[in-house]
């Protein structure tokens, strides 16, 4: 019998995923988290430790969590853009690539991020 939380297994493969991923100053990482009520995601330069653009689906328009997710990527792509990054590594924080995650990532792509 499993007796890890789900909360347990998010933190094991997201410790996982980060041990391989990592953004730079040319390719900084897209990170995303995924709570109960909204979706939100941060482009990161982690050689400095610095937030270049941050957008929530609790900010974004749309119907369902789903439709702000992908609006909150498109949103996230605009801002990223704006300050010069085109291209990213994608940090899916040790959720399932499915759902709010993927509709966020699909918004970032269509919203002109390369990853």
């Amino acid at each position: 019998m499993n007796t890890k939380s789900k909360q347990t297994s998010v933190t094991t493969r997201h410790a996982r995923i980060r041990a391989k991923v990592s953004g730079t100053a040319e390719r900084p990482r897209l990170s995303v988290h995924k709570s109960n009520t909204s979706v939100y995601g941060q482009v990161i330069d982690d050689t400095k430790g610095v937030t270049l653009a941050a957008s929530s689906a609790a900010e974004a328009a749309g119907k369902g969590l789903v439709e702000k997710s992908k609006n909150a990527g498109k949103e996230i792509a605009k801002l990223a853009i704006a300050k010069g990054v085109k291209k990213v590594v994608f940090d899916r924080g040790g959720f399932i690539y499915t759902g709010k995650i993927k509709a966020f990532a699909d918004g970032a792509r269509e919203g002109g991020l390369e990853f």
